[in-house]
């Protein structure tokens, strides 16, 4: 029988005093992810598609979905006993919870990643940054500003074929698939290291008009050893990259040259992900989980996936 994902992380974090309670978040995390699936498998019928007529702190239009899924996320993590404040994407603010010391977690996420393609049923996630409270102060909106290589934790979820929740922790990365029959995530890809060989590339080509010349040169060399594979969807492209080897890239533009992704909410825990997994993440001058947080919903340029690759492309961009 399939191992549960509390026994997998029991085993995964035993020995680890450095995260009780952990468990509590990341089973948090699958009740909300188990709800959101339960709302994307119905979504026209749910009444769940096309958007609010509102925009986000971000400027971008809300996707209903995108609104569903922010409030049943605060909703379990609130509700959890363990985290003291989170930051989300479609929020302005953070939200505090309790400065209590039983609340020892931090938690930033992306409730509903890749919001475009959620009207034409193609793959959508939703991704996690946990961190542990350096201590016992009252929460703020700085105390949220760390930087990713101080995350305790990171999560993402795969709602398409199969629904995919991904757990890593200190050079550990496990997988997860629901089981529609008993609602639970059932332990299905165990200790997960990206394959040495890079199978593919992802990025959106379109934009490459906008791109600086070093990365239209960088991209160029891509296409000559590798396919392109592209969903439009930063967890699908990032989780087939995982399990297959990859590179993806959302670099900046004339008209974004501080990128499009949010560090705190995308980019952090997915570089996290990839370098328990052996992979590495960076802004194309230096590595993601390096940065430290001006701001909230402070953007960034990203290339993740397969460790030798990456650093071949930041060579060309140096190079010039």
């Amino acid at each position: 029988m399939a191992t549960m994902l509390r026994d997998a992380l029991e085993a995964n974090l035993a020995g680890r005093s450095d995260a009780d309670g952990l468990i509590e978040v990341i089973e948090a995390i699958a009740e909300g992810a188990s709800r959101v699936d339960a709302l994307t498998r119905r979504a026209a019928l749910a009444d769940v598609l096309g958007d609010t007529g509102e925009t986000n702190v971000q400027g971008e239009i809300v996707q209903r979905l995108d609104a569903a899924g922010t409030d049943t996320f605060v909703e379990v993590l609130s509700e959890c006993g363990r985290v003291a404040a989170l930051a989300c994407e479609e929020l302005e603010d953070a939200v505090f919870v309790s400065d209590a010391p039983s609340h020892p977690y931090l938690a930033l996420f992306d409730p509903v990643d890749g919001s475009s393609n959620i009207d034409v049923a193609v793959t959508i996630g939703s991704i996690f940054a946990i961190y542990k409270r350096a201590d016992d102060s009252p929460v703020s909106e700085q105390t949220l500003l760390r930087p990713g290589r101080e995350q305790i934790a990171a999560v993402y979820v795969v709602y398409g074929s199969s629904t995919v929740l991904v757990t890593a922790t200190e050079r550990r990365v496990d997988g997860f698939t629901l089981d529609p029959d008993s609602g639970a995530f059932l332990h299905s890809h165990p200790d997960i290291t990206i394959p040495a060989k890079c199978a593919a590339y992802s990025v959106n080509e379109g934009n490459a008009g906008a791109w600086q010349p070093e990365m239209q040169a960088a991209v160029a060399e891509l296409r000559e050893a590798y396919g392109l594979r592209y969903v439009g969807s930063l967890v699908a492209d990032f989780h087939r990259d995982l399990l297959k080897g990859g590179i993806f890239l959302y670099p900046g533009d004339r008209s974004s040259p501080a990128g499009k992704l949010r560090l705190g909410y995308e980019a952090n825990p997915l570089c996290y992900v990839a370098e328990q997994a052996g992979g590495a993440g960076s802004d194309g001058r230096q590595r993601i989980l390096d940065l430290t947080p001006e701001q909230l919903h402070q953007r960034t340029p990203l290339i993740v996936g397969n460790a030798d690759v990456v650093q071949s492309v930041l060579q060309r961009l140096s190079a010039g």
